[in-house]
C-alpha cells in the first residue's frame, strides 16, 4: 500500500486530440482533482478491473454445486487419468527444463 512517503518516480505520457484533453480536464475540474490525479487514478481503476476480470472466475449457483461437489467428492483415479497425469508431468518437465 502506498503511504505519504512514497517518491513519484515513473513517468507516463501518451498525445490525445484537443477534444479528448477538454474532456478529461473538465472532468477532472468537476471531480475537484488535477488532471494528472484524476487520469492516474482513472487509469489505476481501470487496470484493477481488467486484472480482476481476467483473474476471478464467476459460477451461478448451478456451476458452483457442481464445481463443489467435484471436490468434496472427485472421481476415482483410473488407469487412464493416471495415464494423462505422468504425460503432463513429463511434459511440463520438458518444457520447463525440469
Amino acid at each position: 500500500m502506498k503511504t505519504v512517503h512514497d517518491t513519484k518516480v515513473e513517468r507516463v505520457q501518451f498525445r490525445i486530440d484537443h477534444d479528448t484533453k477538454q474532456t478529461i480536464e473538465r472532468a477532472a475540474a468537476l471531480a475537484n482533482s488535477t488532471v494528472s490525479a484524476f487520469a492516474v487514478s482513472s487509469v489505476l481503476n481501470a487496470a484493477r478491473q481488467i486484472i480482476r476480470e481476467h483473474e476471478q472466475i464467476v459460477l451461478g449457483q448451478r456451476d458452483w454445486d457442481v464445481f463443489h461437489d467435484a471436490l468434496v467428492n472427485p472421481p476415482k483415479s483410473t488407469k487412464r487419468i493416471q495415464k494423462a497425469f505422468k504425460a503432463h508431468d513429463r511434459l511440463i518437465r520438458r518444457t520447463v527444463g525440469g
